[in-house]
């Protein structure tokens, strides 16, 4: 087929979309090399995870550098993009193992492989956002869901593979670890490459059926939430919503990712789980995480995207108040449970949301310079558990500081739709007038 838009079935874009972001989700599943690169080449755990740092660092900043790519050439270019960077980064990783070279792999899947997340990450979404204009929040909480259970799929394909290729007495084997990197890498490339084949964006008047076909209909599509402008990404980094929103993904993920970093200790302090239990419970965290995100971002397009984060900082926030209070393992499991649909919703309504804000002009330039708020989020979480808790010794500390964080990330909430209402107010008066 072409590229011409006009001959796409939006549903297979969005199954397109969901390849690719499951490709790239498989960076979930890192913990699995952890334990053998450690046993087979020695690695330091620490030097390990850096290289998993690196990714996600990279991840971010390419995102926000390349949006204006995107925007240029369009999502198929910038998907088969991300295909190869992607690809090569983790079949680079493979070479890295196979030659025991640390610093390559920081260089292969940290760096490279990092610029195929942040790339393919954000290739997808302007055009899905598009293509539904009728179900906005569905339509990019499918993708997202894809990247947050990505580990569901890699990790036991990852482990097989290392075993299967693993040969002699020892469970792994560093050509084992690294010909896993090589199929694995071969197979992202793949899957990305089929997903960006069919990414085009619709033709300017298409509109799904059930929309009216008036040039109304067609502008309301397109564009942001009524009174709000259509925005360019160097005019949105003007505004102050652009910055409360960049504020309440900071908060909601950095509270996300200090309780994903913390749950097992968590359940064994707080709820008195054995180390094995524990581990059982946060295996299903990632069930959550990626369920989360299709549910909040479907219910967003009913109820809208700033009461939806407004419900994410109330649930957050009575529940990291609980947390201290509760007994039972499972009691503090579901608490847990449903604090991480709020932590993959957020991710998930983002898109959708700076559509709202912005219109889809340039939304994943937008949607780019967003995300450096998760890259920062991503050291600012963890690092802040770590300090109250060297500090204090306590995780009920940490828990009640983060829940005055989250009580900011509320108050800004409120702050955003205060403000959309009177950027909306003011642009009626001027049209009045």
């Amino acid at each position: 087929m072409g590229n011409n838009g006009a001959d796409k079935n939006r549903w297979l874009i969005a199954v397109g979309a969901v390849a690719i972001h499951l490709s790239i989700g498989g960076i979930y599943a890192y913990s699995i090399y952890q334990i053998p690169l450690n046993e087979v080449l020695g690695w330091e755990t620490s030097s390990v995870s850096l290289a998993f740092s690196i990714a996600i660092f990279v991840l971010g900043m390419t995102a926000a550098f390349l949006g204006s790519y995107v925007e240029k050439y369009g999502p198929r270019k910038s998907g088969l993009a991300a295909a190869v960077l992607y690809g090569v980064g983790i079949i680079g990783a493979g070479v890295a193992v196979q030659t025991g070279s640390l610093y390559l792999f920081f260089a292969t899947f940290g760096v490279i492989g990092g610029m195929g997340l942040g790339l393919g990450y954000i290739s997808p979404i302007g055009t899905l956002l598009e293509w539904f204009p009728d179900r906005r929040g569905m339509a990019t909480g499918l993708a997202v869901m894809g990247f947050g259970a990505g580990a569901l799929l890699t990790s036991p394909l990852g482990n097989a593979l290392m075993l299967h290729f693993s040969t002699g007495s020892a469970q792994y084997t560093q050509g084992g670890i690294a010909t896993t990197f090589y199929v694995l890498g071969a197979l992202y490339f793949v899957l990305m490459a089929l997903g960006a084949s069919y990414l085009a964006k619709p033709s300017e008047d298409w509109l799904p059926e059930g929309m009216e076909s008036t040039a109304e209909a067609q502008e309301k599509a397109k564009s942001a939430i009524s009174g709000l402008s259509n925005l360019t990404a160097a005019e949105a980094r003007k505004t102050p919503r652009f910055y409360m929103i960049w504020l309440i993904i900071f908060i909601n993920v950095s509270a996300g990712i200090m309780l994903l970093a913390y749950a097992s200790p968590i359940l064994q302090t707080l709820g008195g789980a054995s180390a094995t239990t524990a581990a059982f419970i946060t295996g299903y965290i990632g069930i959550f995480n990626g369920g989360g995100r299709i549910f909040w971002s479907s219910l967003s397009d009913y109820i809208g995207r700033t009461t939806t984060y407004g419900a994410f900082f109330v649930i957050q926030i009575l529940a990291f108040f609980m947390l201290p209070q509760v007994t039972g393992v499972w009691i503090i499991a579901i608490t847990l449970f449903i604090i991480i649909t709020c932590y993959g919703g957020g991710f998930a309504c983002l898109p959708a949301y700076l559509s709202d804000l912005f219109g889809t002009k340039e939304v994943s330039a937008i949607h780019g310079y967003a995300l450096t708020a998760w890259g920062l989020a991503g050291v600012a979480g963890p690092t802040l558990a770590s300090i109250i808790l060297e500090s204090t010794g306590s995780y009920t500390t940490a828990l009640y500081i983060i829940n005055v964080v989250l009580v900011v990330g509320l108050v800004v909430v409120l702050v955003l739709r205060w403000r959309i209402g009177e950027v909306g107010e003011q642009s009626a008066t001027a049209a009045a007038n």
